[in-house]
């Protein structure tokens, strides 16, 4: 186990070895930040974007939360998203949950998690009722999860579709694409689940008619 003081060896020593590949490495991130990409993912340390998609820093903009939620009264959230998508311009917003996700399985059991996290979970809850009857048909436990993984994930890309930031986005430059993705921690591999673009029909309760 890392000790606080460890990581900011190994900090230096990481530095240094960039530098020493590099010398202007620094400088010049010090200076762009041109990402295509909005990182939407779990908090779940094992899980890290630019490691599983092989990207350096300053490729992609990053927001995590527990299970990967796209909440429409989360403001840290929302300015993330307006953020990258009005300021960075991103081309792609990906939504990416994990198989094995702990936010997943706590919202399918009835534990008391107290209020804050209660609060959390039941977003997911909600996922859950609304395909209910497919997740019941599931008889084993971790399949059933899987699946809700899954189902979650594009119930939050479905959330960005009905944020003006996106339509707005999507009516007046055609971008950017909505992707849902779920990693696998037993094999490192993404699964591709679910996409949505500028040319995607939503539901007209949800379609701004004034952008």
């Amino acid at each position: 186990m890392y000790s606080i003081d460890k990581l900011l060896l190994e900090n230096k020593a990481w530095a240094a070895e960039k530098t020493a590949d590099d010398p202007e490495y620094f400088e010049r991130l010090a200076h762009l930040q041109t990402p295509e990409f909005l990182w939407i993912g779990c908090s779940d340390s094992r899980v890290p974007a630019n490691e599983i998609t092989g990207t350096q820093p300053g490729e992609i903009f990053v927001h995590r939360n527990i299970a990967n939620m796209v909440i429409h009264t989360d403001v840290n959230l929302l300015s993330v998203l307006e953020y990258a998508v009005v300021h960075l311009k991103v081309k792609h917003v990906i939504v990416c949950g994990h198989y094995g996700c702990g936010g997943i399985k706590a919202s399918m059991g009835n534990h008391d998690y107290k209020q804050v996290l209660n609060m959390w979970l039941r977003n997911i809850k909600d996922v859950y009722r609304l395909y209910q009857e497919e997740l019941d048909a599931i008889p084993d436990l971790e399949l059933r999860a899987d699946r809700l993984t899954e189902l979650n994930v594009k119930e939050q890309v479905m959330h960005l579709a009905k944020t003006s930031i996106i339509q707005r986005a999507w009516f007046h430059e055609q971008r950017p694409q909505l992707h849902g993705w779920v990693y696998g921690l037993k094999d490192g591999i993404i699964n591709p689940v679910f996409d949505m673009g500028s040319d995607t029909k939503i539901e007209s309760l949800y379609a701004y008619d004034d952008l």
